[in-house]
């Protein structure tokens, strides 16, 4: 009697693998617990500065970002790196440093240090590369030193102000300027460090790079928008600062409280819209010299 052949085995396919979750979970709940206080203190300046509004948005976007790239995570075999294991006590001894000289921003970065040399550790470089994005995006959470900001401010200050000058006299309404200050003639206007754009600034670098991920593959993109935010967040606050001042020579009152507020949201749409008409035009430009 001859026997029917037996079939052999089906294997399932590498990403459908098990995956082992207890030493990512295990890593995880212990950077929580290790950073605790970091991130706690982190979070009310997100809530009480307005400067760091986008901040709450960071880590829920990113965690969308890596959620879909699940699958590729799944299908890449784990290769623990023993360098990751390195970045995580550097990163311990930086933020036990920053903690005892009360340098936020070192203690703050040490953090995303531990969470990247932890990936490192468990999953190795190519976890790494997929998810590499969602990394750089979390940099937006941590706000920026001190110093750094402060003479950030003090520049764009005498930006808004030199654009909102020539703004002005473009409108034949006579005005002088002293250093962050303007002089019409139903008021004086200084533009304070509230008024300097930077909070447009790193908001609208953020959702350049976000709007990028979303709609459009490709990567030099993504550097592209992020550069021109820079001049279209100075350019709208330019456009903010002599609205204001064309303003208050119709009322002074619209020059101040929630009228001053609403301008400055309106004027953030329209930088919006500017990110996304350049994103418009430099896929024209692409497409037009080949590069698309």
């Amino acid at each position: 009697m001859v026997s029917a052949p037996v079939a052999p085995p089906v294997q399932a396919p590498a990403s459908s693998a098990k995956f082992a979750w207890q030493p990512v979970a295990w890593f995880g709940a212990l950077l929580i617990i290790c950073y605790a206080p970091i991130l706690y203190r982190m979070g009310v300046q997100w809530a009480s500065d307005e400067n760091m509004g986008h901040g709450f948005l960071v880590p829920i976007i990113a965690g969308y970002i890596v959620w879909q790239r699940r699958a590729a995570l799944l299908a890449t075999p784990r290769q623990p790196n023993g360098w990751g294991l390195v970045l995580v006590i550097w990163a311990a001894l930086q933020s036990l440093v920053a903690t005892l000289g009360a340098e936020l921003f070192t203690a703050r970065l040490s953090f995303l240090i531990a969470l990247f040399g932890t990936v490192l550790y468990l999953g190795g470089t190519r976890w790494i590369k997929i998810l590499l994005f969602p990394f750089a995006l979390l940099l937006f959470m941590i706000p920026i030193p001190a110093i750094i900001y402060a003479a950030l401010t003090l520049r764009l200050q005498m930006l808004a102000s030199q654009l909102g000058e020539i703004m002005i006299g473009l409108m034949g309404i006579p005005v002088l300027r002293a250093g962050n200050t303007l002089q019409l003639p139903s008021q004086t206007l200084d533009i304070a460090e509230a008024c300097s754009g930077i909070r447009s600034l790193l908001s609208l670098g953020f959702l350049s790079l976000v709007y990028a991920y979303f709609t459009d593959k490709r990567v030099w993109m993504r550097w592209a928008l992020l550069l021109a935010t820079i001049p279209i967040a100075i350019g709208a606050n330019g456009v903010r600062v002599a609205i204001t001042g064309l303003l208050s020579e119709i009322n002074t009152e619209l020059a101040r409280g929630a009228y001053h507020e609403a301008e400055g949201y309106i004027v953030f749409v329209v930088a919006l819209v500017a990110l996304i008409i350049t994103h418009r035009l430099l896929n024209f430009a692409a497409k037009r010299f080949g590069k698309a």
